[in-house]
């Protein structure tokens, strides 16, 4: 196919040259309405590039098939059968992807460091979820993605369940044998989702772990924002094989999905498809070469200690991302929290994913000399003045395996059930009745359902004391868990 076409910017600049004027949405026309004062920050080209699909950049009747030639575009790019764009982020697509296999009140195996928006799509599918424990790393504090061994021992023990919902890579670049888990659950004739949504630049360079279309996945999710060049909500499903319906996804997405798709995600995700086709090869390899400096930088550096090759080594994940560099900061006696806080405040630098533990910087095609040399600056200015941190009081990290907490009710049935708040040291042993996840990077320490133990409330709530935030707790303060009533 021919990948110097970008159908949807190829459309908003027709629009453009024909100069038409809208009379329905989005009411600032194209810009005309909107408030100057908005239009000097966020620049005339957002507003004059929102226009819809329909009698926007495609007529009526989608007659020039726009979106769809971007679609097949981007399919052909990544070697996937077929390709639909999202507007409404990962968050919302892993929730098609699972209602697409399982249905309500249907077994769906699912890796159980899941982002809290699968969490979310267990509660509002009715999915009952057989939880598969990711691999433990007690040194570090951190999980990686199951193993096959762990899906195939899941799928003896529920023979009906319809599917398995893989993530990989993690927040912290930990990626799974994609092509491993795939074999199993084919051998169990089920399809593979795998949740991608950190490794939408991974079809482009030989040297980056395993592409779930290329490892025998059936559905992947990726977010094109998270690694790539679009701009936030952009989201896309790829497709192969007949275990998963293209029909019933399409469907399942028209029942969750916007019916108003924003053409600058359209518009962004074709131009970074094509972006990509032509040259991801060379920008990812300046990348990688960037990342390498990088991490060879900070293994110098006291205090600090580098998550690299030796994960891999010791069997704990079968491939790392190095793009993202993900550093333990304990040893200069403060949290990846402080450290996050003091590198916004002192450098201007904004760290992606943090925890008690760690910091995660991601390198992307986007990095130049000057952000590679601030980065290394910034984490050199760190470790020179992390002893003027101020003290913050200890968190009670818990076992990792103490995180593998009992599934007492289905998570939809605690979820909505009665509910009551009750003072956390009071909620051992209660059933939980809402998420709490730790955020970024927002895996819930606890899902409706599950039953509360001493170690989960001592880490809440003193990781709360130390700075952590948990915004979809019904109390942030962890002083109080909403528990399902007696």
């Amino acid at each position: 196919m021919d990948h110097a076409r970008v159908p949807v910017l190829e459309a908003l600049q027709e629009f453009r040259r024909r100069g038409d004027v809208v009379y329905g949405p989005p009411g600032h026309k194209q810009g005309l309405g909107a408030d100057p004062r908005v239009v000097d920050i966020v620049g005339e080209g957002v507003f004059a590039s929102d226009v819809l699909s329909l009698n926007g950049l495609d007529d009526r009747r989608e007659s020039q098939g726009v979106l769809a030639q971007a679609q097949e575009l981007m399919a052909d790019a990544v070697g996937a059968e077929q390709a639909f764009f999202s507007t409404c982020g990962s968050s919302l697509s892993v929730k098609t992807a699972m209602l697409a296999v399982a249905g309500p009140g249907e077994k769906l195996l699912v890796s159980r460091n899941a982002h809290k928006s699968v969490i979310a799509g267990v509660i509002v599918n009715g999915v009952h979820p057989v939880w598969v424990h990711p691999k433990l790393d007690a040194e570090r504090h951190l999980v990686h993605p199951p193993e096959p061994d762990d899906v195939r021992r899941a799928l003896r023990e529920h023979p009906d369940a319809k599917g398995m919902l893989l993530i990989t890579p993690t927040d912290w670049g930990s990626c799974a044998d994609i092509r491993g888990i795939a074999a199993v659950c084919h051998d169990h004739d089920v399809p593979l989702i795998v949740d991608e949504a950190w490794g939408a630049h991974l079809p482009f360079h030989p040297d980056l772990p395993a592409w779930g279309m290329n490892a025998g996945a059936d559905l992947v999710v990726t977010s094109v924002h998270k690694m790539g060049g679009a701009i936030e909500q952009s989201s896309v499903f790829h497709l192969q094989g007949d275990r998963v319906s293209a029909e019933v996804l399409k469907q399942r997405e028209d029942l969750l999905g916007t019916t108003s798709s924003s053409s600058l995600v359209y518009a962004t995700l074709d131009g970074w498809r094509r972006q990509m086709a032509e040259h991801g090869p060379d920008l990812l390899d300046t990348a990688l070469r960037r990342t390498a400096r990088v991490r060879e930088a900070v293994t110098g550096m006291p205090g600090l200690r580098l998550m690299g090759q030796e994960v891999v080594d010791q069997g704990l994940t079968t491939e790392l991302d190095l793009l993202k560099i993900t550093i333990d900061v304990r040893e200069l006696g403060i949290s990846g929290m402080q450290a996050t806080e003091w590198l916004r405040a002192h450098c201007q630098v904004d760290i992606g994913s943090s925890d008690t533990c760690r910091i995660s910087a991601q390198i992307t095609h986007a990095d130049d000399d000057r952000t590679e040399n601030l980065l290394v600056d910034s984490l050199r200015r760190l470790v020179k003045h992390a002893g003027t941190l101020e003290d913050r009081p200890p968190v009670q990290l818990p076992e990792p395996r103490a995180l593998q907490l009992e599934q007492a009710m289905l998570p939809r049935d605690a979820f909505f059930g009665t509910a009551e708040h009750v003072p956390a040291r009071q909620a051992v042993g209660r059933v939980a009745a809402e998420m709490i996840s730790p955020y970024p990077p927002g895996v819930p320490v606890v899902a409706p359902g599950e039953v509360i133990t001493r170690e989960v409330v001592d880490y809440l709530t003193s990781g709360v004391a130390a700075g952590m935030l948990v915004p979809d707790a019904a109390d942030p303060t962890a002083e109080t868990l909403r528990v399902v009533a007696r």
